[in-house]
């Protein structure tokens, strides 16, 4: 099931990885203490499921003290360096203030410049109040004068104009993700949105919210990037936690969330992780088509072929991602140097 032609990525995908490799879970911290647990709670879970399951953003934008800025942003460059340094093999991001904040350019220059002789610390940048395209562009400008060519951009959509530039933002080649911010959103209509919609379930009840997130994951699916779900604030309530995941995941075509909290991680990846009764049929699909050579096949009655094939496979690149446990005849081709991967 390995050959070179017949592997799944190549057939169905164009030799490329997943569109949601991405892990699930983006989680966000800006204080020292939070950031230090939340790099514990990731090698802990990544130990757990055999494979880093969790993005952990380090936040220099709320999560630093009016005042000191740039000092919070020296202390999260410090602690990002130590975990390169420690061949730490997890992925770590960072959120800048907003082009057009006095700290941004200080933030780029302390996150990046500083140690552009060394290995890079991040695995991308997070870009909050994002307008235009434009925004987009400053920041890789800016990266740019500071040897960063090429580091992934996510965006923050936290307007109605921003929102409705949405698809234009998420065709940058650079950004990798776009993500909804819930509370600027409501708050920026001036309270023409109650308080009900920044909580469950009112954020997936009042119409111009339920539009933006579905405006955003739109977007984000035209142009093969990630549309990432905005927070829930009731992080001590677990149901909660899952129960807007699972319709972020299953109603609005998210693959991917934030949490504020280490107790929305796991009902955050129990809420993404595919079922397991249909990840059999997947499997059992692909199967089949690889056996036929990617022609058209029927199973269990029913007709499949490379549409289907390639949601079924999608789903099988997305379990395993989570750390879901398959045959080794399915993980042979899941494995980061398959064949697949060099095509």
């Amino acid at each position: 099931m390995s050959g070179q032609f017949n592997h799944p990525r190549t057939v169905l995908l164009g030799g490329s990885r997943a569109l949601g490799a991405l892990p699930v879970c983006d989680h966000y911290c800006g204080t020292e203490t939070t950031i230090r647990k939340s790099l514990a709670l990731q090698n802990e879970l990544a130990a757990e499921y055999g494979r880093c399951i969790m993005d952990v953003t380090l936040d220099c934008e709320d999560g630093a003290p009016v005042g000191a800025e740039v000092d919070h942003a020296q202390m999260v460059a410090e602690i990002a360096r130590s975990v390169v340094d420690g061949a730490h093999e997890m992925r770590v991001a960072v959120r800048v203030h907003p082009v057009g904040h006095f700290a941004f350019e200080h933030d780029i220059s302390l996150l990046f410049g500083v140690y552009r002789d060394r290995p890079r610390a991040f695995c991308h940048v997070m870009l909050p109040k994002v307008e235009s395209i434009s925004d987009v562009q400053v920041v890789c400008d800016a990266l740019a004068a500071v040897g960063e060519h090429d580091i992934p951009v996510h965006c923050l959509i936290e307007s109605p104009l921003a929102v409705s530039r949405a698809s234009q933002i998420a065709a940058h080649p650079r950004v990798q993700s776009l993500s909804f911010g819930l509370m600027d959103f409501v708050s920026s209509h001036g309270g023409a949105i109650g308080q009900a919609a920044m909580a469950y379930p009112g954020q997936f009840q009042h119409p111009l919210v339920v539009r933006a997130k579905l405006e955003i994951a739109s977007a984000c699916h035209a142009h093969a990037k990630v549309p990432s779900h905005c927070v829930v604030t009731e992080f001590k309530n677990h149901d909660i936690v899952r129960a807007a995941a699972t319709v972020a995941f299953k109603d609005y075509g998210y693959t991917r969330m934030w949490s504020i909290h280490p107790g929305q991680v796991r009902p955050i990846l129990a809420a993404f992780t595919p079922d397991l009764r249909e990840l059999e049929h997947a499997i059992q699909v692909i199967r089949a088509a690889i056996a036929s050579n990617w022609g058209p096949v029927s199973v269990n009655q029913t007709l499949h072929d490379r549409a289907s094939f390639r949601y079924f496979w999608l789903q099988i690149e997305r379990a395993y991602a989570l750390g879901v446990p398959m045959d080794s005849d399915i993980t042979n081709l899941l494995s980061p140097t398959s064949p697949g991967d060099r095509a």
